[in-house]
């Protein structure tokens, strides 16, 4: 095995069944990329008890923010800090009920100090403030827990309401603001005794304000999530000690000593190397590739579909442009589609592809896990719904919303606050995915709907379904009835990815574990791995992330005897390599003004799509202008736009046949939207855009009365033979392009629409200028040379091809392949 220090500069990518990337051992910064995919079966196992967080989600603090903090407490011990928080903790453990919490948390030292008093009356007033929030038992052991965790600050009130009914600055706890609010109460005894005016926003206007109030329910929701969904670990209690011993940990590794609370577990398994995994190359080995994927193909009605949603996305800085909103990173709105809308594209390609080669319907159940950051939720059910849940049914969807955590100040384990009530608090990761599915029943969902497993797509990747890499990554996982699988490739150096490993370990009972694992980037320095400084940052602070991929470290295989070469093919996990543009191209950071760097921006993603395209259609015999390094576009537009929709293929073997012959100038703009295409000999100098109503079928009302795509039903069709379209296209001079989005200015167009089952034929002709041909549903548009000019006719479609169409391409299986046929009904 190779010590870690050999992986510098590796990287990786997601599973499957998911996508991720892989080391490499030279020095040139390979990298990887991946999807993800797992298996089901009829339950999923979790710790028992209550273990270490380690045992049921892998965490990392890794997310920063520039914020102003005070300096930490001088003399502040951690390890006391964490000692008093355990014991506490194993308290709370032993109680079997809220009340028996209640009791063990009012003994503890901050507490008591928080919430006693000398004056007997004083406690009486605030009991009586507390009853005036109206306050359940678990909600006063929420704030309770808040306190014990030492985190009184959060619900400090920067101003008060005096008695005259002015706003003054207050101390700095909510046991300052209360008391002072309780002598404010005290003084108005005397004259509001009958006045019938309580806590909140009262007839003299004293009390908190709305928004206040407000703040405070949401602090109570947050902490409510994390005491609930941390219970493995201790809630909002044993949140704080992990955190607080990652903090330690890092202090420690600074320092180069070994403290370390969960030191017995290290001895207990202790890595002793790590490698770069073998897999298959699908750039290499295309036959198998191509078995692997016709596997997927087959095997599509086996799986499901997760996509972790609910990231805050602050380096893509999205904004509604009309309210000034910020937005989540499903939203953004790329290629003329919001990215969520690109990952249903790219499901309904695969399922339209299985109903011409099966010619059977496949819907496969969808689990979008989302959280309340930026609306995020309420962003995507709001889209999910405007798009009539994409034709699918709203019961093939499940949405699940992820806790918000509260970001720690890595200096002193101080939550930090933006204003009173209000922690910054952020998603807490993919890697939470696991538990909360397991806590929601989504496993028990895909389990009933028959799904043996699924593919985890992240949204911000746009690349992720180029040609057979989702494919023949789920073909092998369910083929060789493997448990967790990834998509990897080569890592560019200083990408804010991480790597795919192969990690050797020894257990304490003498045996050798093996598996397919991760590093994250976060978590580089702890391998001795460097990839490149941070930015300094005004204030370090984290949170407690849950990394997802790191889920893989469960699924290792034990041997007696210490393995060596070829130990991939038999363990539970695996790997598949391809070409980085085909595997990972993320849109996850706003471009900055006079950046020159592309990488990991929507700019930079929408170059790898147009090399893909690039590649795609040079074998078919058509001429494109190359595409250059990225460097080469910084301030200008891309060679050319070429946006095809999936269903086209999504394999490219299958769009291959579709195409061939012609030629597409520098400079030209095309656009596919119909997945019943035919091209031959097109000559494009311009711009060419061709929409169809109905891509890949027709919807239908079912009996519940929900929209339903029916594959294969009055699609639309075109077909275009020995054409030159010649057009002024795009202003490339125009400032406000931005082509990333597809929003463009063009001069002159030609553009086809189909309505319905409308088709359009042009055989033989020059479509010069600018030109708008709109079809209408149940009509077939003909262009043919003219005498002069152009011979265009309007026919109906023959009612016994109303649904199948006047021709259409029949899918069949050769061997390994896939062969086309166009068959004219």
């Amino acid at each position: 095995m190779i010590h870690s220090t050999s992986l510098l500069h590796h990287n990786h990518h997601r599973f499957l069944f998911s996508f991720r990337s892989k080391p490499s051992l030279s020095d040139n910064s390979n990298s990887h990329s991946q999807s993800q995919s797992i298996s089901f079966s009829k339950s999923l196992s979790l710790p028992s008890s209550s273990p270490p967080l380690s045992s049921c989600c892998r965490v990392a603090r890794i997310s920063t923010e520039t914020l102003e903090l005070s300096p930490p407490p001088p003399g502040f011990n951690f390890r006391r800090e964490i000692a008093r928080l355990t014991a506490l903790r194993n308290k709370l453990a032993a109680c079997n009920t809220l009340q028996d919490k209640l009791r063990v948390i009012d003994v503890d030292s901050r507490v008591r100090r928080f919430f006693g008093s000398s004056s007997r009356h004083r406690n009486t007033v605030l009991a009586r403030l507390l009853s005036e929030l109206r306050l359940d038992s678990f909600n006063l052991f929420l704030l309770k827990c808040l306190v014990a965790a030492g985190q009184e600050h959060v619900l400090c009130l920067s101003e008060i309401i005096t008695q005259s009914g002015t706003r003054a600055m207050a101390s700095g706890s909510v046991k300052s603001a209360f008391y002072a609010l309780a002598k404010m109460i005290e003084n108005m005894d005397s004259s509001n005794r009958n006045s019938g005016a309580g806590f909140g926003k009262t007839a003299t206007g004293m009390g908190l304000e709305d928004h206040e109030i407000r703040d405070l329910n949401k602090l109570l929701e947050t902490l409510a999530q994390i005491e609930r969904f941390y219970d493995c670990i201790g809630g909002v209690i044993g949140y704080q000690i992990t955190v607080l011993e990652l903090i330690v940990q890092q202090l420690a590794d600074r320092k180069n000593t070994n403290w370390s609370p969960h030191m017995h577990e290290v001895k207990e398994c202790q890595i002793l190397g790590i490698d770069a995994p073998t897999g298959l190359d699908l750039s290499e080995n295309t036959e198998y590739a191509s078995q692997a994927a016709l596997w997927g193909i087959e095997g599509l009605p086996d799986l499901g579909e997760i996509y972790p949603l609910g990231g805050s996305a602050d380096r893509l800085d999205l904004v509604d442009p009309n309210t000034g909103e910020c937005l989540p990173a499903a939203m953004l709105p790329f290629c003329g589609r919001t990215l969520l809308e690109g990952l249903i594209r790219d499901l309904q390609a695969r399922e339209f592809l299985y109903f011409k080669l099966y010619g059977k319907q496949c819907i496969t159940p969808v689990a979008i896990m989302t959280s309340s950051a930026k609306n995020n939720h309420k962003h995507i059910t709001s889209l999910c719904e405007r798009l009539s849940w994409f034709g699918r049914g709203r019961s093939t969807f499940q949405l699940f919303e992820q806790p918000l955590v509260p970001v720690v100040g890595a200096e002193d384990g101080q939550w930090l606050v933006t204003k009173p009530f209000s922690p910054l608090s952020k998603p807490g990761g993919h890697g939470v995915i696991w538990k909360l599915a397991h806590d929601k029943g989504i496993f028990k969902w895909f389990f009933c709907q028959g799904r043996k497993g699924a593919t985890v797509r992240q949204v911000s990747n746009v690349v992720a379904a180029t040609d057979l890499t989702l494919l023949a990554l789920a073909g092998i996982g369910l083929r060789q009835g493997k448990k967790l699988g990834f998509a990897s490739c080569e890592r560019i150096s200083g990408a804010t990815e991480g790597i795919n490993v192969l990690m050797e370990k020894e257990s304490s009972d003498g045996n050798w574990e093996y598996g397919i694992s991760c590093i994250e980037y976060t978590e580089f320095d702890k391998f001795g791995i460097t990839d490149g400084s941070l930015v300094p940052k005004s204030v370090s602070g984290g949170r407690l992330e849950c990394t997802m991929q790191n889920i893989a470290d469960n699924y290792f295989n034990s041997y007696s005897s210490r393995c060596y070469n070829g130990v991939e093919d038999k363990l539970d996990t695996f790997i598949v390599y391809n070409e980085r543009r085909r595997v990972t191209s993320s849109a996850k950071k706003k471009r900055r003004h006079g950046n020159k760097s592309l990488r990991q921006t929507p700019d930079g993603a929408l170059l790898d799509m147009l090399r893909n395209a690039h590649d795609l259609l040079s074998p078919c015999d058509i001429k494109l202008p190359k595409i250059e390094a990225d460097q080469n576009y910084v301030d200008s537009g891309p060679p050319f736009l070429i946006l095809l929709h999936p269903a086209l293929g999504p394999l490219w073997e299958v769009t291959r046949q579709k195409f061939y012959g012609g030629s597409i100038s520098e400079g030209s703009e095309l656009q596919i939207e119909v997945a019943e295409f035919f091209w031959r000999n097109v000559q494009l100098n311009g711009s060419l855009v061709i929409i169809a109503e109905n891509v890949m079928g027709s919807m239908k009302i079912d009996e519940s009365g929900q929209s339903i795509l029916h594959n294969g039903q009055r699609c639309g069709r075109c077909k275009l033979q020995n054409v030159k379209v010649l057009n002024k296209g795009i202003d490339w001079s125009y400032g406000g392009n931005v082509y990333w989005k597809h929003d463009v200015h063009r001069s002159e167009v030609l553009q086809i629409i189909l309505h319905g089952n409308a088709e359009f034929e042009a055989t033989d002709v020059v479509l010069q200028g600018n030109h708008v041909f709109e079809v209408p549903d149940g009509y077939k548009l003909k262009i043919m040379p003219g005498s002069p000019g152009l011979a265009i006719q309007l026919d109906p479609i023959e009612q016994g091809m109303m649904d199948s169409g006047s021709w259409h391409w029949d899918y069949k299986i050769e061997g390994y392949h896939i062969k086309l046929e166009l068959v004219e009904s």
